[in-house]
């Protein structure tokens, strides 16, 4: 079998075609997304199941997911809904791991752009395996600096002789 890769642009989607793995239809996809913050903590499973079975409708299956929890944003960010502009500080940031079949995602993401609900999300084409980095040891509370052992009155300074450090660096020089 002859392989052979083609770029393919659809409404703003970016992806690579592979003959091979085409004959099966379905990729593994990832969706991130910011939810407006209005959204009510007891309304927040609600929007989510929403959302999955808005990817099981267009015959996607979920690989994994994570509920959205409320972040605070490095930036303002706005959305025009119903001709009114709304800036968002707070948003609830969740995401998805899918396989869906690549000539559905286009409709997957019109339905996404109408939802007033989102205030960003992003489509990316991912592998099914995970992906989640562990998180690294940062030293920080649990490392101390050593204690520094403070002089006593019974210790007395012995007195620098300059002569006998010079003779013992020529020595360690010369060796």
């Amino acid at each position: 079998m002859q392989i052979s890769e083609q770029n393919k642009e659809k409404d703003g989607l970016i992806e690579t075609v592979n003959e091979s793995t085409s004959e099966k239809g379905s990729k593994v996809y990832e969706l991130g997304y910011l939810l407006i913050s209005s959204i009510k903590e007891e309304d927040l499973p609600v929007t989510y199941g929403n959302l999955k079975e808005l990817v099981l409708s267009f015959g996607g299956e979920i690989i994994s997911d994570e509920m959205p929890k409320l972040i605070n944003l490095a930036y303002s960010m706005q959305k025009v809904t119903s001709n009114v502009r709304k800036k968002w500080a707070t948003a609830y940031f969740g995401w998805t791991k899918f396989t869906m079949d690549s000539e559905k995602i286009v409709e997957l993401k019109k339905h996404l752009d109408l939802d007033p609900n989102f205030i960003r999300f992003l489509i990316l084409k991912t592998v099914k395996e995970n992906t989640i980095a562990a998180k690294r040891f940062v030293r920080g509370e649990t490392y101390k600096r050593p204690i520094m052992k403070k002089s006593t009155e019974n210790e007395t300074a012995v007195p620098i002789n300059k002569e006998e450090i010079d003779k013992e660096i020529d020595a360690l020089i010369a060796a």
